[in-house]
């Protein structure tokens, strides 16, 4: 029997998860099945016992269930405690749960895979809710001069930096601190560009060589993208390498095998919408 692993979420049917992890294992040659599960409101819990109970062997995790499998977890990483939820669970051989948080390790792979280094750069992070909170610990890693951590509501932003600030120099405060500085990097962690929706950015924020990544990922340029290539910005990227990396990260910490992100990368960009 194969192991069987999935991925909890609600809404899920939009979910890659199955196609990436299905790539990862034909890559990898191992035997599993990865199978995306929508959970009730209120039955996370309940429905993550009974999956392990039956013999699963891991969850991916996604909205809006991150911080309910927090508490779910018998034991956290490191990196989980640290953002305060969990996208990945792992059985263990004694039945313990583990909870951890590959989002951060994934984000940070695909700028990697980019080639934008954070080391000494002005980085702006946008938004304060629990995709910047995933990977803020990571990016303060990487030891960027300064983090900006800019949101809509200032009182967020300053909460969040101060969790982190025992990490590396990170300040948070509302949109108009973005005019302050001129960044390297601009990393768009807000939901926004789902709703069409983009974050004020002024064109006077942008260094020469600037590189903007947006965590949403679309067939086409994200509206926060295609506003800043507007200004001339010639390094974008979108959250799709993201997404793969994060799986990556999952994969390894199930398999002990690390898949290669490029080819499913190349294959979710070309499938059709």
């Amino acid at each position: 029997m194969p192991d069987r692993y999935g991925v909890f979420g609600n809404p899920i049917s939009h979910s890659k998860s199955p196609e990436i992890h299905r790539a990862f294992a034909k890559q990898t040659k191992q035997d599993l099945t990865y199978q995306a599960f929508h959970v009730e409101s209120g039955c996370f819990a309940s429905t993550a016992r009974q999956f392990f109970r039956d013999g699963g062997c891991g969850l991916n995790i996604t909205v809006p269930f991150k911080e309910e499998a927090f508490a779910f977890a018998d034991e956290l990483s490191q990196r989980a405690q640290i953002a305060g939820a969990v996208n990945t669970l792992r059985r263990g051989a004694d039945g313990r749960v583990l909870g951890d948080n590959t989002d951060g390790a994934g984000f940070i792979g695909d700028l990697r895979r980019l080639a934008w280094p954070i080391n000494n750069k002005k980085v702006l992070l946008i938004g304060a809710g629990g995709a910047a909170r995933g990977v803020l610990g990571a990016l303060l890693k990487e030891q960027p001069q300064l983090l900006l951590l800019a949101n809509r509501t200032a009182k967020r932003a300053h909460l969040l930096a101060e969790d982190f600030v025992s990490e590396g120099r990170v300040v948070g405060g509302g949109y108009e601190r973005m005019q302050e500085y001129r960044f390297d990097i601009i990393i768009n962690a807000t939901s926004a560009s789902l709703f069409g929706e983009i974050p004020p950015v002024p064109p006077t924020c942008f260094a020469s060589g600037c590189a903007v990544y947006d965590m949403v990922y679309a067939n086409e340029l994200t509206p926060f993208l295609a506003l800043v290539k507007g200004f001339e910005v010639k390094r974008l990227a979108d959250g799709i390498g993201m997404l793969v990396g994060q799986a990556a990260e999952s994969f390894y910490l199930w398999r002990g095998v690390r898949p290669n992100v490029n080819p499913v990368i190349q294959q979710l960009k070309q499938a059709t919408p």
